[in-house]
């Protein structure tokens, strides 16, 4: 059993937390949840939507075709129409959201106290919208067959807060951030939990600021962290290599979307692979770590803390809006660790210097100092072989091998199902696991999916490895949403050997 519903409606019409109630009210259940967010730059008004999907089953995307259509306004019932399956159910005829959680409810034979304790959780307008639900579940006649679960133990949270609570257990003192979508939403996350925590929280005038506040923070002994977009890390760029040349640790957020320029701002991409790799003037060493799901948010930024103290190096977490706005359910705990603090106070320039902090020309010393900053790597690549840097999923026989990273995942794991294929994720970018060339010359058959025209992974494997991917073998989106499982699983199944 899989059902997936859309929920479309003008921005303000409440959407999102119809979305919430429901994604929550069926984890609550025992069911496994995934939910993304569609929505415009405008506070009111314009067509937003999102579509969860739930099952018995792990789920990790949406896609395309839609079982229950929830229509909040006309404009969903014109762009979406298309996408209701034969046998679909649309709900339509009302403008208030919590009318459609009470039809939803009935349709499922789900126990309407449990919406009730939702409703309850939301902290407003309770009276009103247990009204609109009852009234929902009492008008609603059409009922779904869908498989009956146990409850069982399931968190359930974006990749946001995913990156947030890693941050906090990994022991950030403080966090700079200008607003920039979709890289707020962690920005708004630690602002909520700083007080508790006992840490702090600064949104600065801009993203140049908010590096060397970050810097300046760092070389005091603070653990900071600081998070953008790709424009606003544009203009970090000068001071990243500042980062990489006073030996400080720094742990940067990259959260991605459609560019270049401002882009389609609240959209998806996979666009910035190149700039996080090669961004910054002059030779140092940087981690670079994308994760595909909520357990690896949370583990690669705790290993991102963890890189950045030990090694004195920029570390840098990449991920996108999909992933970062959208809602998964994990049954594991991470596997976090214990970070010391080994940042002593020391004079610092951007200047090479001696063993003093003078400033120095020296051709002896500024070779020296060079060496000394890239051997970093060659320790990096043997302390990262105690971490997963890239996994295997699916048919370890087959010759048929999708090779992909970051938040393509979700769909990818859905699509795969019982196809003869298995999947590379590579999680460490840089340095680069010298592993995967092994599993690569495995594979008869490569292909490559991405969120990008270039097929940035790809060009990274060549410049590594030497191995290409033929065009006809690149599966990219780059329309600035998400892949959906049903329609990538048909781009797979036709390059499938």
């Amino acid at each position: 059993m899989r059902v997936n519903i859309l929920f479309g409606g003008k921005a303000g019409q409440g959407a999102n937390v119809l979305t919430e109630v429901m994604g929550k009210a069926l984890v609550k259940q025992g069911y496994y949840v995934f939910y993304s967010r569609d929505y415009q730059s405008l506070i009111r008004g314009g067509h937003n939507f999102n579509v969860l999907t739930f099952s018995e089953v792990p789920v990790h995307s949406n896609d395309k075709a839609i079982d229950i259509l929830v229509q909040l306004d006309e404009n969903t019932t014109k762009i979406h129409k298309k996408d209701l399956k034969k046998n679909g159910i649309s709900l339509v005829g009302h403008t208030e959201n919590m009318y459609y959680a009470g039809a939803l409810f009935k349709i499922f034979g789900l126990d309407f106290r449990i919406l009730e304790t939702e409703l309850k959780a939301l902290g407003k307008k309770f009276e009103e919208n247990i009204q609109e639900a009852t009234k929902g579940w009492e008008d609603t006649k059409t009922n779904m067959q869908i498989t009956k679960v146990e409850g069982k133990k399931i968190r359930f949270l974006d990749g946001s807060q995913a990156i947030a609570d890693s941050a906090i257990k990994s022991g950030l003192d403080i966090y700079y951030a200008y607003p920039m979508t979709p890289a707020t939403t962690v920005l708004s996350e630690l602002a909520g939990k700083q007080i508790a925590n006992n840490f702090l929280t600064l949104q600065l005038e801009n993203e140049i600021s908010v590096i060397n506040a970050a810097i300046g923070s760092a070389i005091t002994g603070a653990r900071a962290m600081i998070g953008t977009s790709g424009g606003g890390f544009d203009l970090m760029t000068e001071s990243l290599s500042l980062a990489g040349m006073i030996d400080i640790p720094l742990v940067i957020y990259l959260s991605q979307r459609p560019g270049p320029a401002t882009g389609v701002a609240t959209y998806t991409a996979q666009e910035d692979l190149n700039t996080a790799r090669c961004s910054g003037h002059g030779d140092f060493p940087r981690l670079l770590v994308a994760p595909g799901d909520i357990k690896e948010s949370e583990e690669l930024t705790n290993q991102a803390f963890y890189f950045a103290e030990k090694y004195k190096i920029p570390s840098i977490i990449i991920n996108d809006k999909h992933l970062g706005e959208s809602y998964y359910t994990e049954t594991e705990s991470p596997t976090m660790l214990k970070i010391k603090k080994l940042t002593p106070l020391a004079r610092h320039s951007g200047n090479e210097t001696d063993k003093d902090g003078l400033t120095t020309s020296d051709p002896e010393i500024v070779k020296k100092n060079v060496d000394e900053r890239m051997a970093k790597i060659e320790l990096m690549e043997k302390d990262m072989k105690k971490f997963e840097t890239f996994k295997i999923y699916g048919n370890k026989n087959s010759k048929n091998l999708i090779v992909f990273w970051g938040s393509t995942k979700g769909a990818i794991i859905d699509a795969m199902g019982n196809l003869d294929c298995r999947a590379l994720q590579i999680l460490y970018l840089e340095p680069f696991p010298t592993e995967i060339k092994n599993e690569l010359l495995k594979a008869q058959n490569l292909i490559l999916v991405e969120n990008n025209k270039k097929g940035q992974l790809g060009e990274l494997i060549a410049e590594k490895t030497g191995i290409f991917f033929n065009d006809k073998n690149k599966i990219l989106k780059y329309d600035g949403r998400a892949f959906d499982c049903d329609e990538l699983q048909k781009e797979i199944k036709g390059m499938l050997k």
